[in-house]
Formats: C-alpha cells, structure tokens, sequence
C-alpha cells in the first residue's frame, strides 16, 4: 500500500473501531475512521483519491451500510475502492445481497485480527494488481493506436507518392506528345504565311498587267470572291498561328504542374502554380448547360518566391480548388439564382514565424461540425465509392504540414461555403 493511502473505517461501535485500529496500525496500516455512513462519506468527497480500501459496517444509524455502498459504487470518483462489509448477520441473504451492491467480501463480527489482516492485504494486492492491468492495457491502446496512425501515416504516404508519380507521369507524357505536332505546326505556320503573301503579290502583278481575263478565268474570280479569299485566308493562318501558340503555352503549363521535384525544395513563384492549376480546371469552370460560369476572383498579394515542392503544392492547390467546384456543382443543384465563385486570396502574413497564405474559398453548400471534424481522417469520405478515395485532404495536409512544415485549416458554415487555409513559412 503507498505511504499516502489509507484505510478507512466505518463503524459506529467504539469497541469495534478500537480493535480494528490496532490490529491494523500494528500491521503498520494508515488508518481514518468515520463513525457513520454520512461522515463516510462527506470524507470521501476531499479524499477519495488516498483511500486504499473501505472497511464497511452494516447496521449503522442514519444511512446503513447497505446504502453507504450504494452511492459509493455510484459516484464515479469512488466506485472502483473495494469495500469489504463488517457484520454480525452471517445469513446468505445479506452476504448476497452486499456482494451484489459491489462489496468484495465480509467479514463476519466477532473479528479474528488474522483473518481480517488476511483478506485486506489480499484486496490490497487484487487492486495493485488490477491498476497495473488497466495501466498495462492503456498503454497497450496507445501503442496500437500510434502504430496503426504511423501505418495509415505510412499508406497515406505511399499513396500520395504513387498518385503523384502517376500523375506527373502522365501529364509529362501528354505535354510531350502535344510539343511535337505544336512545334511542327508553330514552325509551320510563318512559312505559310510568307507563301501566302507571295501568291498574293502574284496575283495581284496578274491583275495589273492583264486586266482582262479570259471569260472563264474572270467568271472563277467572281465565283469564288477570291478577294475576300485571300483578306480571311490571311486571318485563318493568323488564327492557327495563335492557337498553336497558346497550346505550346498549356504544354509548358503542363510541364511546369507536374515537376516531379519532390526530393528537393526549389525557389518557385506560388501565383504561378494557382494560374497554372486554373489553367488545367479551365474546362470545369466554363458554363455547362444550365449552370453558369464558375466566378475566380484573384487578390493576389506581394508574395516572395519561397523554397518549396512545386510539384507537390501544385497537386494541394489541385485538390482544393476541385473540390470548390464538386461544392458549388452541388449547391447549384438546388438553386436558380446562383453565381458560384472561387475566392483566392494571398498574403504575406507578418507573425512571429513570417509565412504566406493562400486562403480558397467557395460559396458553396459548406459542410457540417461533424464532417468538418473528420475531414483530414485518412479514407474519410462523403462521396460515392466510384468519386473519392478519401485521401485527397489527408494528403494535402501531409505536403504541407510534414513536407513544408506549414499548416492547412479549413472553416465551414452549412449552407454558407467553405473556406481552406494554406501557411506556409518563408
């Protein structure tokens, strides 16, 4: 028994708490003593803590042992003290019916000093015995907890790396394969337009010293308007020339999303990444049938180039401004007057640790405090099986929380749009 706890006595005989306070102080025991149920309890209340076993009489005035019991096993802060009854009524009924309120054993008046001796210091021992069993198998569930939050951290992990790896892969080989038709058809297109001026010139030495052409000839020109031919010929190759020039553009937008750069932190412009990722969500954010054009409102702010993992950021700064459009989809579903908008706003925010926010936000159907709270959880979803994985935020909050020892918060009001936070350190 620790050197701070006790025992406690509750009897209202003065004989009997003097027999039971030698025997137990001879024993070296720390004792306290409360003549009635009442007192026993009013002790309890400040000392629950230190009391290491209760010696309980039955037949008390006021409340009796019975119901002294009762509430002890009722309160919270006191039910798991064993209590062992002292009584002069050996008839099973009383023994079965204190065994039942939560008392561990009897002993029978008049005492034996060694019996008693014996089954204190053997409850003494079961309760050692079984705080250590509970401290054993706290510290068991930590364990596993810790080890099963260090695999999903590990598979999460792995996943993202593969995911990326595909992605930036994929990507990669399609800005590729668009480099050499664009290049060809970007090379191709000023000697194009050389030659078409040539043939113009041509055709207009033609007009001027044969002003006269054969009927057949004059009859061709008239049919065809070959000069409004040759004014829209001229813009058509125009047109291709810049069209061509923009795809060579998304190529290396592309090229640019997808670096695969995540062994090292690299200087890179965070704007550009954002412009880079609307690029590729163009598609999702023009008009679609009856929903109208998703809004992106820029504040951009004065931001310093940062070291960091484009790549990976690009595929954060993906995730987010996706799931944006899934929530302004969705609430469009339901309203007719709507005008989605993606807010992005960035800042360098001067706080003790100086850091850049890019904070995301939507006007969408916003989400509850409960699927707020399990947001970040690895494979935590509120999409069918065939639309998400789960993974997406987890990951998202791995890159920048592990990977840039930034931060990644999100704000929501049902109903009123959602709102994610990035910080990352300068």
């Amino acid at each position: 028994m620790s050197h701070t706890s006790f025992i406690l006595i509750v009897d209202d005989n003065p004989t009997n708490l003097s027999v039971l306070a030698q025997t137990l102080r001879s024993e070296g025991f720390a004792i306290r003593i409360a003549p009635d149920g009442v007192s026993a309890l009013q002790q309890l209340e400040e000392v629950y803590s230190s009391v290491a076993l209760i010696l309980l009489d039955v037949q008390m005035p006021g409340i009796d042992g019975f119901e002294t019991c009762r509430r002890l096993k009722a309160n919270p802060q006191t039910h798991d003290i064993p209590v062992i009854f002292m009584t002069a009524l050996a008839d099973t009924e009383s023994k079965v019916k204190g065994l039942s309120l939560g008392a561990v054993d009897y002993i029978t008046k008049p005492f034996e000093g060694e019996e008693v001796l014996a089954r204190i210091r053997i409850h003494l021992q079961m309760r050692e015995l079984t705080k250590q069993l509970q401290k054993s198998s706290t510290l068991l569930e930590q364990r596993v907890t810790e080890r099963t939050s260090a695999l999903q951290s590990a598979q999460v992990q792995l996943v993202q790396q593969e995911k990326f790896a595909t992605i930036g892969q994929l990507i990669a080989g399609v800005a590729h394969e668009i480099n050499n038709p664009v290049g060809c058809i970007v090379n191709n297109v000023a000697p194009a337009h050389e030659y078409l001026n040539s043939l113009i010139n041509i055709f207009h030495l033609y007009q001027k010293h044969y002003p006269d052409p054969a009927p057949e000839i004059e009859q061709a020109l008239i049919n065809e308007d070959i000069d409004f031919v040759l004014k829209d010929l001229a813009k058509l190759i125009e047109s291709v020339q810049v069209s061509a020039l923009r795809i060579k553009d998304i190529s290396v937008t592309l090229r640019s999303f997808s670096r695969n750069d995540s062994t090292t932190k690299v200087l890179a412009d965070i704007h550009e990444g954002i412009d880079s990722t609307l690029l590729i969500l163009q598609h999702r954010l023009k008009a679609s049938g009856k929903r109208p054009a998703i809004q992106v409102i820029k504040q951009y702010g004065d931001l310093p180039q940062i070291k960091c993992y484009p790549g990976l950021l690009n595929q954060v700064l993906m995730n987010l401004l996706a799931n944006a459009i899934e929530a302004l989809e969705e609430g469009m579903e339901n309203q007719q007057e709507f005008i989605p908008q993606i807010n992005i706003h960035t800042q360098v925010s001067n706080t003790s640790t100086p850091c850049i926010t890019i904070q995301i936000a939507d006007n969408g159907i916003g989400m509850s405090e409960q699927i707020k709270q399990r947001l970040f959880e690895p494979l935590f979803t509120t999409k069918p099986a065939d639309k998400g994985t789960g993974l997406g935020l987890s990951i998202a909050r791995q890159i920048i929380e592990d990977k840039h020892n930034g931060r990644l918060t999100c704000s929501s009001q049902l109903g009123r749009g959602t709102e994610f936070i990035i910080s990352l350190p300068i």
